[in-house]
């Protein structure tokens, strides 16, 4: 990427020689150079929200930005693209979005995210630290800027004006009020199951903001639930992706010796189902991890993975999640235990799992959606 700082070299993470997309797009470039021609003082407290791959806290690493995100392979990109363009580790400062953030903003850039409940949560989290001399940029595709996002920044931190298009990419200049009303933060947000969906029907579900369905429960994870495997002697479970934890949560109700691992690389989603887990009074044992799927998780020592995998990576739509997901599963699972799949019916799972295990069961299905299980030999 090349930015008025010089040219970095970056790649997303885990780094793929296969993958074409690239670890920026043209509104990281836009907001780069917008800086360097408006002579932006980047001095004081820089934070960066939003970055997808490290790319913006890699360019402006000199000035020893605050990075915040949902990702923890947002986080994992961000050292390893420091390290690729041998800046030192400690110049960014990676912070989570659930972490409290600092106390005094000067810069603020915003990677606008997919996620418009995101954008709110962390805006609210941030305006008490922003002040009328704090400098406000967002940034996005124009296909991601919408009315309501434009609402939101005015609504939470002040008037607000877009730039014109550049390469399909927009910026969102953003005056700071000195004081005003900015609202409650009403995530993270709490719903009530529905009937017919097993042990866990009626339930609370509790979602941070930028968690899917935080509204209401998603028919694909609903027809999981309605087919989870038989309820005793599980015996070491998986909820990889675990988004709410809802489906983990429903494992150790039904089967309170099961031992339930939550993963996911989104910390709102962990913290989430962490809340779930509580909120029900699961009477099991879980842990709760954000990582990058089951990387860490010793060889042949699970029984049971339970798995509704993401078919898009921001903007992107891509496959390679939903490998890594269930190569990852294959190396973690016992010989006899099982991968448990959701997914919509045209994405063909099956011919992946029966390329990895060798084999591919068909456990339910409806027109939308089949639920797939694979044994490892």
């Amino acid at each position: 990427m090349t930015t008025p700082w010089g040219d970095r070299a970056l790649a997303r993470f885990p780094e793929d020689p296969r993958d074409r997309l690239r670890a920026w797009d043209a509104s990281d470039e836009y907001l780069l150079r917008q800086l360097a021609e408006q002579d932006t003082p980047l001095s004081g407290t820089v934070v960066i929200v939003g970055d997808r791959w490290g790319a913006l806290a890699t360019a402006l690493a000199e000035h020893g930005p605050v990075q915040i995100t949902d990702s923890f392979l947002t986080q994992q990109a961000t050292r390893a693209n420091l390290a690729r363009n041998e800046v030192a580790a400690d110049s960014v400062r990676l912070l989570t979005t659930q972490d409290p953030p600092p106390e005094r903003v000067d810069v603020l850039l915003v990677r606008v995210p997919k996620s418009l409940a995101l954008l709110e949560d962390q805006l609210l989290r941030l305006a008490p630290a922003v002040h009328a001399d704090t400098v406000v940029v967002g940034t996005g595709m124009v296909k991601e800027i919408h009315t309501s996002t434009l609402k939101l920044f005015e609504r939470i931190i002040g008037p607000t004006r877009t730039s014109l298009a550049e390469k399909k990419a927009r910026l969102i200049h953003c005056t700071p009020r000195s004081s005003g009303a900015r609202g409650t933060n009403p995530w993270p947000h709490s719903y009530a199951l529905p009937d017919g969906i097993g042990v866990v029907s009626g339930r609370t579900v509790v979602n941070h903001a930028g968690v899917f369905c935080a509204e209401r429960l998603d028919i694909g994870t609903r027809f999981l639930l309605q087919h989870l495997p038989s309820s005793r002697g599980l015996g070491t479970v998986v909820d990889l992706g675990c988004g709410n934890g809802v489906v983990g949560t429903a494992v150790s109700l039904a089967d309170p010796e099961a031992e339930v691992l939550f993963v996911d690389e989104s910390f709102q989603a962990v913290a989430s189902a962490e809340a779930t887990y509580k909120a029900n009074g699961a009477p099991g044992h879980a842990e709760f991890r954000v990582g990058d799927g089951l990387v860490g998780v010793p060889a042949d020592s699970v029984d049971l993975v339970l798995n509704n995998p993401p078919f898009h990576s921001h903007q992107a739509t891509t496959d390679a999640t939903a490998w890594r997901m269930f190569s990852g599963a294959r190396r973690a699972l016992r010989p006899g235990g099982e991968l448990w799949v959701i997914g919509n019916r045209h994405l063909a799972y099956h011919v992946k799992l029966k390329r990895l295990f060798g084999n591919s069961q068909l456990v339910a299905s409806d027109a939308k959606f089949v639920v797939l299980k694979a044994v490892k030999r």
